[in-house]
This record gives C-alpha cells, sequence and structure tokens, in this order.
C-alpha cells in the first residue's frame, strides 16, 4: 500500500510568544490512504521527470550561465513562467508573473591609504593587502577625515541576551573597530550565550556592519583572523575589491554608514599598539558580559571614488490559493540566476552553467508546485518564487523581504532549496543553523515518519545558515527550513557521501563543469524532493504558527511584527 503525506487539519495551533516545542501527534504524515500505488504516484508524489527536465534546461549553453540583468534574462523567465503556467500556478504578483528587483553596482577606485593619526606616531596603511573598504551609499565619492576610533569588541547588540557592546557611546561620526565573529566562537561545544563553536547572526560581518549603522557610527572597521573568519585574507580581498551589489531603495541606503571594511589583523595590533592598547588583551574583555566599548584617541582618514551602475532583474512568482486560509501564505523559494560567463577551463569553456547550482532548486520547486497541484489544495496558500541575485549577494529575496507581495507576518514559514547533489540516498539529514525554532519540530517528526536520523550540521562555525535566501526571510521573523542530505549514504556509508561532497566543491562550484550530464544518480534527490513535499505541507495543512526559539537572535522581530493588528500569527 503507498503511503502518501495526509495532514491533519486539527493541529494545535500556536501563539506568535510559544516557546514550548510543537505537538506533532496531530500531524498525521503519512497516512494509509485507499489509492493503488499507481494512482498514488499519478495524485502526489513529486515528479522527477519534470525535474530532470527543467533543470537539463536552465543549465544549457544557450541561456549563458543565467547571469541577472543581461540579454538572456527575457529568455530565462518567459521559460520558467511557461513551467510554472503548465503545472498549475496562478501569478502571484497581483496578477503578475514578475517582481522587478532594482539593483546597484557600485565599484571602488582611486583608494587613498588608510592613515592613523593621534598615537605616539602617524601610521598608513595600503589599500588591498592591508586594509579594504567599500561605500553602501550610493555616491559619487566616500570620504572619511579625522573620523574618531572606537574599539567596540564583537560589535554585538543583543537585548535577548542581555548585552550591548554599544551601551554608553555616541557613535555618531566615529569609525568602529569590531571583532570578526562572535564572543564564544572559540569553543568546541555549541552551548554559551552565543552558542559556542555554531556562528549566530551576531557573528556574521553583514550584521556587524548593520549595527554600526544603526548606532549611527560614520564607519566600520573588522578585524580580519582566519581562524573566526574561517576563510583566509585572500577571501576578503577578492570579495571587497571588486563591484559590489545592493537593492536600490529610494534613500539610497543613505541611512547606512559611509563606508565598511576590514583590516589585516596586524594592521590593527599596530593600531591599536599606536593607541596603548593591546589586541589581545581587549579582545579577552570584550568576550565577557558587560564589556564597554573603548574610544582609542585616535583618528582614521580614508577615502574613494565611486563608480555606480543601475539595473533590474526580476524573481518569477506564483501561487497555489488555499482553501480555509488563503491570506496565511507558505513558500517555497530557489534562486534561478548563476554566474554567467566566467574563467574559461582548459577547454576553453567559459560558462558557469550552474546545473546543480541552482538549476535543480527551480527544477525542484517546479516539481512540487505541480505535486501539490495535483494532489489538491491546501488549506494555506503556498507560493513558489524562483529569485534572482542570489550570486550578488541574497538581492532577489532581500528586495522580496523588504516588498513582501504577501506579508510576512502572514507568512507562516517556508522551505528554501539550493543546490541539490546527484548522489546516493541518505539515511541522515541536517538542519542547517542548528534547532532555532519550531521548524526543528517538524523536521524530527518528518525523519521519523521516513525511517531517518538527524546529523549534525558540518562546519557550523562557517555560518551557512546566513548565506542563502532563506535568511533575507529569516532575518524578518519569517521561520525557513534550510536542510541538507547527510554524508552518511545507504550505499558506501560517510565515506562515499563526503567523497562525493568535495569532489563537487573542489571541481565543479562556480566552475564551467557544473553542468548537466544524463548520468547523474537521481536517487538522494528523490529522496530530498519527498522530504521537501512532507514539510511543506505540514505547513500547509495545519494551522500552526512555528516561532523561534526564546533566546534566538529573530524571536524578538517575529515577536513584534506578530503583535501588530492585522497580523495572521
Amino acid at each position: 500500500m503507498f503511503r502518501k503525506f495526509a495532514i491533519a487539519a486539527s493541529a494545535i495551533a500556536l501563539t506568535s510568544c510559544a516557546s514550548t516545542p510543537i505537538d506533532t501527534s496531530m500531524i498525521s504524515v503519512p497516512a494509509e490512504t485507499d489509492l493503488t500505488a499507481a494512482q498514488a504516484e499519478v495524485a502526489v508524489a513529486p515528479s522527477i521527470p519534470l525535474m530532470k527536465a527543467v533543470t537539463k534546461r536552465l543549465s544549457q549553453d544557450d541561456f549563458e550561465g543565467r547571469a541577472p540583468s543581461t540579454a538572456v534574462e527575457t529568455k530565462i523567465l518567459d521559460y520558467i513562467v511557461s513551467e510554472f503556467k503548465k503545472v498549475g500556478l496562478k501569478p502571484g504578483n497581483h496578477g503578475q508573473w514578475l517582481q522587478e528587483v532594482p539593483t546597484v553596482e557600485i565599484t571602488g577606485g582611486d583608494y587613498t591609504p588608510l592613515t592613523i593619526k593621534g598615537g605616539a606616531q602617524p601610521l598608513s596603511f595600503n589599500f588591498g593587502d592591508q586594509y579594504v573598504a567599500v561605500s553602501y551609499r550610493v555616491t559619487p565619492k566616500t570620504e572619511i577625515k579625522d573620523s574618531p576610533l572606537v574599539f567596540v569588541g564583537y560589535g554585538i547588540n543583543a537585548p535577548e541576551l542581555g548585552w550591548n557592546d554599544y551601551a554608553g557611546i555616541d557613535m555618531h561620526g566615529k569609525t568602529a573597530v569590531i571583532l570578526v565573529n562572535d564572543p564564544d566562537y572559540a569553543m568546541n561545544e555549541q552551548t554559551g550565550l552565543f552558542k559556542g563553536r555554531r556562528m549566530t547572526y551576531y557573528g556574521r560581518w553583514t550584521y556587524k556592519f548593520e549595527e554600526a549603522a544603526r548606532q549611527g557610527a560614520a564607519a566600520a572597521i573588522i578585524v580580519h583572523d582566519t581562524f573566526p573568519a574561517a576563510y583566509g585574507w585572500n577571501v576578503v580581498n577578492s570579495s571587497w575589491t571588486g563591484a559590489q551589489y545592493y537593492v536600490q531603495k529610494k534613500n539610497d541606503n543613505m541611512d547606512q554608514t559611509m563606508a565598511n571594511g576590514w583590516v589585516q589583523k596586524p594592521v590593527a595590533e599596530a593600531i591599536l599598539q599606536d593607541a596603548g592598547q593591546d589586541l589581545a588583551s581587549l579582545t579577552a574583555a570584550a568576550q565577557r558580559k558587560g564589556f564597554k566599548a573603548v574610544p582609542l584617541g585616535l583618528t582614521a582618514s580614508f577615502g574613494f571614488d565611486n563608480k555606480i551602475r543601475r539595473a533590474t532583474s526580476h524573481n518569477v512568482v506564483g501561487i497555489l490559493p488555499g482553501t480555509k486560509r488563503p491570506n496565511e501564505y507558505v513558500l517555497y523559494s530557489a534562486h534561478w540566476d548563476h554566474l554567467g560567463h566566467c574563467t574559461p577551463d582548459k577547454t576553453g569553456d567559459d560558462i558557469c552553467n550552474g546545473a546543480v547550482d541552482n538549476a535543480t532548486g527551480v527544477g525542484a520547486i517546479t516539481a512540487l508546485a505541480d505535486a501539490n497541484h495535483r494532489y489538491g489544495p491546501a488549506e494555506r496558500s503556498q507560493v513558489f518564487i524562483a529569485l534572482t541575485l542570489e550570486e550578488s549577494g541574497l538581492l532577489g529575496s532581500e528586495y522580496y523581504a523588504q516588498n513582501p507581495i504577501y506579508p510576512l507576518n502572514r507568512t507562516v514559514g517556508g522551505v528554501n532549496i539550493d543546490a541539490l547533489l546527484p548522489g546516493d540516498r541518505a539515511r541522515d539529514y541536517s538542519m542547517t543553523g542548528g534547532d532555532k525554532s519550531q521548524l526543528t519540530d517538524l523536521f524530527r517528526r518528518a525523519l521519523k515518519d521516513q525511517g531517518l536520523y538527524e546529523s549534525a550540521e558540518e562546519s557550523p562555525e562557517k555560518g551557512h545558515y546566513y548565506r542563502s535566501d532563506h535568511f533575507s526571510f529569516a532575518k524578518r521573523g519569517v521561520p525557513m527550513f534550510d536542510i541538507g542530505r547527510g554524508t552518511d549514504w545507504v550505499h558506501g556509508g560517510k565515506a562515499a557521501g563526503e567523497a562525493a561532497a568535495k569532489d563537487y566543491v573542489e571541481n565543479r562550484y562556480h566552475q564551467p563543469s557544473d553542468e548537466w550530464s544524463d548520468n547523474w544518480n537521481w536517487a538522494g534527490i528523490t529522496q530530498d524532493l519527498g522530504l521537501y513535499y512532507q514539510l511543506g505541507r505540514m505547513l500547509a495543512d495545519s494551522d500552526v504558527w512555528p516561532n523561534w526559539r526564546k533566546t534566538d537572535e529573530f524571536r524578538a522581530v517575529r515577536d513584534k511584527d506578530c503583535a501588530k493588528a492585522d497580523a495572521g500569527c
């Protein structure tokens, strides 16, 4: 007898302030049906042939690697829209399929040295090998002149943890000097106020620059250190010395700092020594609760020009309206963009096709939309979004989250799919980011139903949760599933799973060799798709409102959003 995913309508309702685990006992997945195996397959199982077809088409050379805002974008969008129509989706943007995503590209040039004055002797540091900086502001010239330096520890303001590195300091006109990662990163365990070895959002450089802006700082400089950063200076140098991409805003980002940048650790040590301070001692002090920011008695000056280019790309949005609660929404997202033309390989191939990353994701949400349409409408509306500009900094999801078509406080949660690796079925799955929200309770129930076990996320110190499109929604309070098939493969165990993951990262990721192959093993992707289907339907056919755990960094924003009069949660 085939077992389908039947979700009970009477699942326990949760308020926005719930903190106990979700009671999953009344969410029936899977349940026996009277359908024959063949009938059930047609009725509900996500179509692997459909996913294969979409993945293969998006990976072909005539799409030129799916670079956004290029001449080929219209062709790509037309294809995705046609596939969304075929699987029964309705236009999801007020009767339209596309959501415009206006972007701005800013490329710095003519950098002056970073000069430090006010100490024992003036200091000067070169752009590129000693410091890097960019401006989020859309302005032709950036100039930081004689800005007082303040060491602000890890640059964290976390009211839910009773932690504020900016307490008692006015940062207006000043430059914040900030440590990378968060205070307890060196722990081997995932315990402690900031989850120990597991990076929290407070440890990400994006947060540190955002918080410095909220504090009114003129500029923010992060001290690079390879171990807590999880990458070397070469990564910083390559990422911060070329074009930078941002979502266009009406205020041209003038509410951000004038400049954000990084300095090499020896540079920071020299600056602090010039101020009569010691980086190691200040770092140790910053790791203790109650740390107070330290004005350094020094000033910083540097500047650069900005070349500005504006462009527009598009998200593709489709919807399956719900039956009982159509004004409550479950999201399914995957980015359609990739790198376009890139560095040629030995054969001269310069097209980064992005077959795994992320044609598989768009293929997956298309197949999931098809399965949900064939199974029948859910109680809640289901929204399927093919996002743009993920590779340029999550800009498509960021724009949607800033300008949601469907209110975020009526968005229950969702599933983000990014790069499904061909290969074998696994015995295990992991939750990226760890146990951050009550989605974990549903995830564990689904694993139990399918006879799988939960494994720990690989390299939690690298903060992978904050590097894919679900994060744009999460930081605004919407819990999103980001799960990964484990490496304990049914055939070959961990040795086989780890070898396959290593091979992809080293030999195909962001290279022309990430191409479609008729020889792919689809067993693992088929397993992925079934789990994604179950998780999405658990949300869409229940009245649960999963929230973040009490001490999670995104709990406060969700509670605030859900307290509004028009909230659904």
